[in-house]
């Protein structure tokens, strides 16, 4: 089966091999999820030798074997059986001959699976907690770096007023930081459905152990042995809405990462040109035109992250649909889209840490753009001076703004913007202010209000909350 995959001769997700870390694919690999459900079997016998259900021997059997996957045995039993924790199972006792006989006492499909997934969902968040740490303190670095640097803004997809490249950059961090806190949170409410049975009331420990306080602590002793707390409440498996909570947070992370993307595909185009993502020297960006240089890495990004976004979706009707103490229809995709969520993500997050890492900024076209069209912001502290100054303020909006019409038009058709000099020329406004003045306050370059201040601080809170980059 390795060998077939490997070899590409079947359909393989490109998630098996394109999309998302090894490391992130190994956390959701059938291999691992097997040595989990090993590692709960195993609590729950060394658990049941306390009450002396098990012995030291049996248990020392289990544990000698917990590693001992073997997945092509257990596929031919399941493909017998339909059932694939049972074909686990079997194949675990069959290799155990002291301790396979008591295997499973007590407990139900999901006592096992669903911890074990909890397990995977806690190890795949930290994983992309650190992937987004390192973005984090990544566009913090950039943040302070571009800090000054004035660049046009848009509103509206339409020249706006100036900022900086810095403030802009902040925006992204912001977000993100905001997703790092709700994923923290998700993390931190993450509970194992605990062992309590095939509807959630734990009657067969019960009956098992004999009263509802040994089952109690029987399972105290197996979560506390899986590191995992366990709800209060369940039925067959834990409430669905935990999953529905974890999409909700990828997606948010994904939402973000979205919108930087999608801005940097906007500045990367040639007529505006003042961003790019890097460009390797041998790199391909069209088989048909050579001149290319595609923005390919924003652009999956932004293909990931659409997908990403589709499914709290599906999370939203498993928890919504899992009638009465539970129905099996959630199980399928379950196995589809929580890992591939995850590994989506994971994905996301590298091409973006590279690309803030290795951001081409190209400050002459942010000047040309700052020049070209920033003038006209500023006529809005022209306006205010002026007005300081004594002017009557409907009269001075009306002279710039016939004055703006007729430079904006200049500028569209290529002609250097002529605004400065009409409004410097116009006796009605050097009136009130000299000439060097009026020109003085047209320069957008310094028009940025304290958003230098306001960038290296969300700069300084990231770097101290998340440490300094390496």
């Amino acid at each position: 089966m390795a060998d077939t995959y490997c070899e590409h001769k079947h359909y393989v997700s490109p998630f098996s091999w394109r999309y998302g870390s090894p490391q992130m694919r190994a956390l959701w690999s059938e291999v691992h999820k097997r040595r989990l459900w090993r590692r709960i079997w195993l609590a729950l016998a060394e658990a049941q030798c306390t009450f002396g259900l098990v012995t030291e021997a049996q248990v020392e059997d289990l544990r000698a074997h917990v590693e001992d996957i073997d997945i092509e045995q257990a596929h031919q039993i399941e493909a017998e059986i339909q059932h694939d924790l049972m074909a686990e199972l079997r194949v675990f006792a069959n290799q155990c001959p002291l301790g396979g006989p008591i295997l499973h006492m007590g407990a139900t499909s999901m006592d096992i699976e669903d911890n074990a997934d909890v397990l995977r969902l806690r190890a795949a968040i930290d994983l992309i907690l650190q992937r987004l740490k390192e973005v984090l303190q990544a566009l913090a670095t950039q943040i302070d770096h571009w800090a000054d640097t004035a660049c046009m803004g848009f509103t509206h997809l339409q020249p706006a007023e100036p900022t900086t490249i810095g403030y802009r950059l902040a925006q992204y961090a912001q977000d993100l930081w905001l997703d790092y806190q709700d994923l923290c949170q998700v993390r931190s409410n993450l509970r194992g459905k605990g062992l309590s049975g095939a509807v959630g009331t734990s009657a067969s420990y019960i009956q098992l152990l004999g009263s509802a306080e040994a089952a109690r602590v029987m399972e105290q002793q197996v979560m506390q042995a899986l590191g995992l707390e366990a709800f209060d409440v369940t039925t067959q498996t834990y409430p669905r809405k935990q999953d529905w909570r974890v999409l909700n947070a990828l997606a948010g992370i994904a939402a973000s990462l979205y919108k930087f993307a999608f801005d940097l595909r906007i500045l990367q185009q040639p007529m505006l040109g003042e961003w790019a993502e890097p460009f390797g020297r041998r790199q391909v960006g069209s088989s048909a035109m050579p001149f290319k240089r595609n923005p390919i890495n924003a652009e999956n990004i932004d293909s990931l992250a659409r997908y990403v976004a589709t499914l709290p979706n599906v999370a939203w009707d498993n928890a919504a649909h899992s009638l009465l103490e539970r129905t099996l229809d959630d199980s399928a995709n379950r196995r589809v889209f929580l890992p591939q969520a995850f590994l989506a993500v994971d994905e996301m997050l590298s091409r973006a840490l590279r690309l803030v890492r290795n951001l081409r900024i190209d400050e002459g076209a942010s000047a040309r753009i700052l020049h070209a069209y920033g003038t006209f912001a500023s006529t809005e502290r022209l306006l205010m001076e002026l007005v300081k100054a004594g002017a009557d303020r409907q009269q001075m909006h009306e002279i710039i703004r016939t004055h703006s019409m007729h430079a904006w038009e200049a500028v569209q058709r290529g002609d250097d913007n002529p605004l400065p000099r009409l409004l410097s020329e116009d006796t009605a406004i050097t009136a009130y202010l000299p000439p060097q003045r009026v020109r003085a306050l047209l320069n957008a370059a310094d028009y940025v209000g304290n958003a230098p201040a306001r960038a290296r601080s969300m700069a300084r809170h990231l770097l101290e909350v998340l440490g300094t980059t390496a």
